[in-house]
């Protein structure tokens, strides 16, 4: 790693401006304090003022291959020398091969990428096509789920930061999904709770009128909003039930998919093929903003003597796709997805077991591959959270007190609600992942202190 090097006056002008003209997202402006970050490498980035911090949030679980990858970095600078960017209805080397690539590893019978800027417009766009496919507006969606700013992608969300978006799009009707820990269902096992949780759908798409529902939209594994892993079965039954009534099976992959769990998708672990694949973070690591829609034969065949209503100036960008292509030029040399499984199941799982049974605050730790969340609580026997849901200010003190801790002893983390998240790069090393699990570990001393 780069020797971090301390730069005050930097620091004081990357601040200054920032404050002085940067609008940020999901923030009241004069409450933040954005932290000044000088550089990366790897899992590691650093500010200013000498700190470094392993990166276990991946930033916004994007940053799979870590920060400034030399082959992704090499891969942007030759593709601006040769051409920097060309409008989406031409046809494009680096464009056509890296949607060619993504159908490669995508199911049998899925040829065409529709390619956008991230993973909002890949939402949006992926709804569109059921729409016209079926003739047909409403959706359905989680309500723990996070689907994207958008109009169409910020109704489909379920989560907190919906609610003063609305009004959006008004064609959207949300239903529980599987969640064995605080089960809707009063489920006592995992089959009980696929059992439930598809028993419910189904009377959703009944009460809501399976003559009127374009599509289901599922983050394969709930990311933000709890990692939540389907529990065997669900995923194929949430298959036959689009199948039995004549709905489109829409794959929110845009945070698991391009190896977060060990797979180039994170659907082709529970056996089940959807009819469109979203997609975006992974692809590159969002060095260069790219999303997209992997589209089925069937939906595309639709498209091929009637217009798609869509599209974007930047969609499918040379230096976005260079850098996707790289992407799977790495993941192909380096055995990214075998390395993923392989730390996932040798070193996290273990470890946050271990961890679980010293604190009193764990109540539960779940996940896959890189891809894991400890949900904290005040009492293990009702499992009260341990902080309220959507807590903010004074009332999430408990959470913001281990997140302190963690920067403290130089690991950025990812916390949400009472939930604390591993996501790091999937390049980081086994001694920085154990050692960021040990920094976790101490800093959950803070969360015991509540436990009732």
């Amino acid at each position: 790693m780069t020797d971090v090097a301390i730069d005050t006056d930097t620091e004081a002008r990357v601040r200054a401006d920032d404050r002085g003209h940067v609008f940020h997202s999901w923030s009241a402006q004069a409450l933040i304090d954005p932290l000044p970050v000088a550089g990366g490498e790897g899992a590691t980035f650093w500010d200013y003022a000498g700190n470094s911090y392993l990166d276990f949030s991946s930033q916004l679980v994007n940053l799979n291959l870590g920060h400034q990858h030399p082959d992704l970095v090499a891969a942007i600078q030759q593709q601006a020398g040769r051409l920097a960017t060309i409008a989406p209805a031409m046809a494009n080397d680096v464009r056509g091969e890296l949607a060619r690539r993504i159908s490669e590893v995508a199911p049998e019978g899925f040829e065409k990428v529709f390619f956008t800027n991230g993973g909002a417009d890949a939402n949006e766009n992926a709804v569109r096509m059921a729409r016209l496919v079926t003739g047909k507006r409403k959706v359905l969606s989680m309500y723990r789920s996070y689907h994207g700013n958008t109009s169409t992608a910020i109704a489909l969300t379920g989560d907190p930061r919906r609610w003063a978006n609305e009004p959006a799009d008004g064609s959207v009707a949300k239903f529980f999904g599987p969640y064995p820990y605080r089960s809707a269902f009063h489920s006592s096992s995992p089959e009980e709770e696929t059992q439930r949780a598809l028993e419910h759908l189904e009377q959703t798409i009944i009460l809501e009128g399976a003559s009127t529902i374009a599509a289901i939209v599922i983050e394969t594994i709930v990311g933000t909003n709890g990692v939540l892993i389907p529990p065997p079965g669900y995923l194929a039954g949430v298959r036959e039930l689009c199948d039995r009534y004549g709905v489109i099976y829409i794959a929110d992959e845009v945070m698991v998919g391009f190896g977060r769990i060990g797979e180039w998708f994170a659907f082709q672990a529970f056996d089940v093929v959807p009819d469109l694949i979203t997609f975006a973070k992974g692809i590159n690591s969002g060095y260069v903003p790219l999303g997209g829609v992997v589209i089925s034969d069937r939906i595309a065949s639709h498209f091929d003597t009637v217009m798609f209503p869509g599209g974007l100036t930047y969609s499918g960008h040379p230096l976005a796709c260079a850098a996707g292509l790289a992407t799977f030029d790495v993941f192909e040399r380096d055995g990214i997805l075998e390395r993923v499984r392989d730390l996932g199941t040798r070193v996290v799982e273990p470890r946050l077991q271990q961890i679980a049974s010293r604190h009193p605050s764990v109540g539960d730790v779940r996940g896959i591959g890189l891809f894991w969340a400890i949900e904290l609580v005040r009492d293990r026997e009702t499992r009260e959270p341990l902080v309220p849901f959507n807590a903010s200010g004074p009332d999430a003190a408990p959470v913001t007190a281990v997140a302190a801790a963690c920067k403290r002893d130089g690991l950025w983390p990812f916390t949400h609600f009472n939930r604390v998240h591993v996501a790091p790069p999937l390049v980081i090393e086994e001694d920085e992942l154990v050692r960021g699990l040990d920094i976790i570990d101490r800093a959950l001393s803070q969360a015991d202190e509540h436990v009732r």
